[in-house]
């Protein structure tokens, strides 16, 4: 089996989708994610400047993975993420706000603006509510459902929840077009996966196969395998460093909770008329805090 790089990494997820020159690679995933109907196929799609204007510090921060338009003016962002860090709603409507945002220039009417669109591809379950992998939402009137307007869509596709189903056979990469582009992203460690998506690539979707020649392409590249290993393990690091500080919390708020569970006892011993001296000596807490709890009561 071949050594690749990891595309649910999102450098290397934008070397094979973001970079100029493979843009007829992206545009077969968004027509298979977009679910486009034939005769509304994506042709031509444009790589963006992945960065904001940065007009302050949270733009600073505001670097998109992939950033394209496609031919009737709607943008699209796609981010891939690793780690669930407990921020994609808000996350995901501050890059569709900036998207929607950019594209308003001097004297330009509102009508004029376009639809923007974020793909959010997640390697963690996130929307506990569904099964579904794959997730959309629009604005939609609370009561009756029908749609405000169309300029906005959010998707979520949950790559943790996909590979359950493939490895039941609810889902098959030769029927389904974004089954087998987003099983992809996760195959560089499975052999039995990756044969059966080369073999789909090899006799029937031609633009798999061009992304697995790019895959190598960029698997194979020192330079790129240089930059890829930085960010690999940057990730890594910010996982660790995420554990690190739930584990903290969990530790604290566990801490948190022992104390006020000994003080709820300390006061019903306080109305129980049990001395100070007991009360201290059956909680742990000191007799100076025994004190102050007895006159707050």
């Amino acid at each position: 089996m071949k050594r690749r790089v990891d595309l649910r990494v999102d450098f290397a997820f934008k070397a094979v989708f973001g970079t100029h020159g493979n843009e007829s690679i992206l545009a077969a995933f968004l027509n298979a994610a977009l679910n486009l109907p034939d005769d509304k196929q994506i042709t031509t799609v444009t790589i963006l400047d992945p960065q904001f204007n940065k007009e302050n510090d949270e733009d600073k921060k505001s670097v998109l993975d992939v950033h394209a338009q496609l031919e009737d003016g709607s943008r699209i962002n796609i981010e891939i993420q690793l780690k669930n860090k407990h921020d994609m709603e808000k996350r995901t409507l501050y890059y569709w706000s900036r998207m929607y945002a950019s594209q308003m220039k001097e004297g330009m009417d509102y009508e004029d603006l376009c639809k923007t669109i974020t793909i959010n591809i997640l390697d963690f379950v996130y929307l506990d509510s569904t099964s579904q992998y794959h997730s959309v939402f629009r604005l939609y009137e609370r009561n009756e459902k029908f749609l405000l307007t169309d300029m906005l869509e959010i998707h979520f596709m949950e790559l943790t929840k996909l590979y359950k189903k493939w490895r039941k056979r609810e889902v098959d990469p030769k029927e389904d077009r974004l089954v087998r582009w987003l099983l992809l992203l996760g195959s560089s460690d499975n052999e039995e996966l990756t044969k059966i998506l080369e073999e789909i690539a090899m006799q029937e979707d031609q633009m798999l196969n061009k992304a697995f020649k790019e895959w190598d392409r960029v698997s194979q590249d020192p330079e790129m395998l240089l930059a890829y290993e930085a960010r690999h393990k940057a990730l890594l690091d910010e996982q660790s460093a995420l554990k690190r500080a739930e584990r903290k919390g969990k530790e604290k708020g566990r801490a948190e909770g022992k104390e006020e569970g000994k003080i709820e006892v300390a006061k019903k011993m306080l109305e129980d008329g049990i001395s100070h001296e007991k009360v201290a000596e059956y909680t742990g807490l000191s007799l100076k805090e025994i004190n102050k709890l007895a006159k707050s009561n």
